[in-house]
């Protein structure tokens, strides 16, 4: 019974969690335009342009969400396995703890980098590499340089950091 509740919880979860990131991308022009049915089109023009730069950073934002719910998923059926030894379980919470860890390292790094450099980012950790995607025409190696730099800072050891511009 408890498999059955958790996976429809997880289910019903993301579920939400694809509905609501759709709706919050959604362009706010878009549901006004339907209201009022008079928007300026140049005004439309650059506010469906503005989003769409940043869409590859919500499609790499939502594919991380599905590939770490799977992997939560996966963890939570080896804690409620009945047949799983102590080592298993205790690896698993333990995994699962690293990925909340790394979850909110991600999420520390992209508003550094936001109030920083004022660029809007997506940070994926592995064990011992970091990936910086950064939604920006311009490709600076200084930029990149000071980047790496500021992510370092966050790592007591040293990482291998990535930065990547992407328009």
């Amino acid at each position: 019974m408890i498999n059955k509740r958790s996976l429809w919880f997880l289910t019903l979860f993301s579920l939400i969690l694809v509905l609501s990131v759709y709706y919050i991308t959604m362009p706010s022009e878009l549901l006004m335009a339907t209201n009022n049915g008079s928007k300026d089109e140049t005004e439309t023009v650059s506010a469906t342009t503005e989003n769409e730069e940043s869409a590859e950073l919500v499609a790499l934002r939502v594919e991380s969400e599905e590939k770490m719910l799977d992997e939560i998923t996966e963890l939570k059926k080896v804690l409620t396995d009945s047949n799983s030894t102590t080592e298993e379980k205790n690896k698993a919470f333990e995994k699962m703890q690293e990925l909340n860890k790394n979850r909110g390292t991600e999420e520390s790094i992209e508003n550094k980098i936001q109030n920083e450099f004022n660029l809007k980012s997506f940070v994926s950790i592995d064990e011992t590499s970091v990936s910086v995607v950064i939604d920006s025409k311009e490709h600076d190696k200084e930029l990149a340089n000071k980047i790496m730099r500021s992510v370092q800072e966050e790592f007591e050891t040293s990482m291998s950091i990535s930065v990547k511009f992407q328009k």
